[in-house]
């Protein structure tokens, strides 16, 4: 038997989700400090960092919007991010810089489960006609 989501449950898996995020991008931005330094990389991580910060920023900015076609258009802007993160990670991952073959593996699955995530949120959100 399902639980029916309440507000509150709701409310929680929200905050759990921006939780998430956040906590991904620390542990990929602290992997990506440790990635060598060279004229490739330094342009793979500049567009790196930029997309997978905007994930979260936007999922934030998601909240405060005015209307539920404005928070829709949000997350799909935090979707694109996400698509976009886990292009730049394919590539430094095979670009062969990256020692920690393990770490980057973690980081592109989590991208992919947050990508899936707001993915699934989107369409349920146009489901309801909410956009």
């Amino acid at each position: 038997m399902q639980i029916p989501k309440t507000k509150t449950t709701n409310q929680n898996a929200k905050i759990e989700f921006k939780n998430r995020v956040y906590l991904h991008t620390i542990k990929s931005l602290k992997f990506i400090s440790n990635v060598q330094d060279n004229k490739i990389n330094k342009i793979i991580l500049n567009q790196l960092i930029r997309s997978l910060t905007s994930i979260g920023a936007n999922i934030v900015e998601a909240k405060a919007s005015n209307s539920k076609k404005d928070f829709a258009r949000y997350f799909d802007i935090a979707l694109k991010s996400a698509n976009e993160t886990k292009y730049w990670l394919y590539l430094l991952r095979d670009t062969d810089n990256v020692v920690d073959k393990v770490q980057i593996k973690e980081i592109i699955d989590e991208t992919i489960e947050i990508s899936n995530i707001l993915a699934s949120s989107l369409l349920t959100m146009r489901n309801k006609k909410v956009i």
